[in-house]
This record gives structure tokens, sequence and C-alpha cells, in this order.
């Protein structure tokens, strides 16, 4: 196989990377503001619900929860969730929002309950109701506050994008997997290095710009 074929190949692996990628984000990023309302819920049941939840999730791997998703139930119930061209690519991704949102939730939790409470009381006596007052004192406050370790996680998932070869799914590093055994050729670990390093670099950047348009709220 051509250099030209194989490259054309990896390039498909980096679209589904891409996308894996940025479904993962745009879909675990507000389902962890749902988990994390459910983690502060003053009613005790769902809060602990949700507690025991987030903390099964954060205490096993995400190798282990992509199997759970895409193999268990056909094991046990004999129903194939999954199904079609697109299904290992679907078990994959739902694996990854429930396994980042919450993560995204318990730092969306800890940089909530950093603001001191004295802010709250002092808006009250202001006048201003509780939703002016997260929307304009709390919630900038917070975002200056979380987006380090958002940023951190964000990076993470680019790297744990290429967990989900151990169900199959055709992302960039699993094309490459398939021909370092099968043709028994090198340069492609190397492409794919190159890969994540763009990307980590061009997130990087990214996120430095956010921290410094958001410097003004350091307190």
């Amino acid at each position: 196989m051509s250099f030209a074929s194989i490259n054309a190949l990896l390039l498909e692996g980096f679209g589904t990377t891409c996308l894996l990628f940025l479904l993962t984000l745009v879909l675990s990023i507000p389902l962890g503001v749902v988990v994390m309302f459910g983690s502060v819920c003053p009613f005790r049941p769902v809060r602990y619900l949700t507690r025991t939840f987030v903390w099964i999730i954060r205490g096993t791997p995400l190798m282990l929860q992509l199997f759970v998703v895409f193999y268990v139930p056909g094991m046990l119930f004999r129903i194939q969730l999954f199904p079609g061209e697109n299904g290992r690519f679907i078990a994959a991704l739902v694996a990854f929002v429930i396994n980042y949102a919450c993560y995204f939730s318990e730092i969306y939790r800890g940089g909530i309950q950093s603001i001191p409470r004295g802010q709250y009381e002092a808006a009250k006596a202001l006048g201003m109701t509780r939703t002016e007052t997260f929307f304009r004192v709390i919630l900038m406050q917070v975002v200056k506050r979380i987006l380090a370790p958002i940023s951190n996680e964000v990076m993470t998932l680019v790297k744990d994008t290429s967990l989900a070869r151990v169900i199959s799914v055709a992302e960039i590093f699993y094309v490459n997997q398939v021909y370092i055994l099968s043709k028994a050729i090198i340069w492609p670990l190397f492409y794919i290095g190159v890969f994540f390093l763009v990307f980590i670099g061009i997130l990087t950047l990214l996120f430095r710009y956010l921290e410094k348009k958001l410097s003004y709220y350091q307190i």
C-alpha cells in the first residue's frame, strides 16, 4: 500500500478523532451542569445517588467504561444497544460523555463553592435577585477559577480519544496500530505524535488567550 493511501486513511482516522473530541466536549459540558446540580441537590436521595455515580465513574478507568457500555448490555440482556456501522463510535461517545460530564461536574461544584458567601449577602443587600447575583456577580468569577482545571480536562480528552480503539473505533491511533502490526511500518507512529502535539499546542494557545481575557476578574 502506497504512502498516499496510508496517509489518506490516517487523515480519515484524524477526522474521527476530532469528531469524537468535539461531540464529547459539546455534550459533556452542559451535562456536567446537570450532574453538578444533582450533587448539590437539597433532596438527600438525589444528592447521594448522584455523588455515588460520580464516585464510581471517577474511580474506574475509562477503558473499562468503554467495555461496559458497548459489551455488557448484549452479554447480560441480549440487547444490541449500538447496532449498525456507527454503533461502535456512538458507544464510545456515550462512554466519553458520561465520564467527562462527571469530571466537569466536580470542577463546576468546586468553582461555585469557592465563591465567598459574603458576595451573595452583599448582592442581596443591594436588592439583587438570585438570578442577577449569579449572572452579574458570580458567573465570571467562577469561569475564571475553573478555566485552568477545565483546560487540563480538555487536553486530557484529546489524548483519551485514543482509548476508543479498544472497541475498534477507527480513530487515528487505531488506524496507526493496524499498519504497525500488519505492514511492519513505523512512520505512522510519528505521524500521530505530531498530530497530538499540534492539537494540544493549539488548545494551549486558546486557553492562554482566554485566561488573559479573563485576567481582570482575578481577585
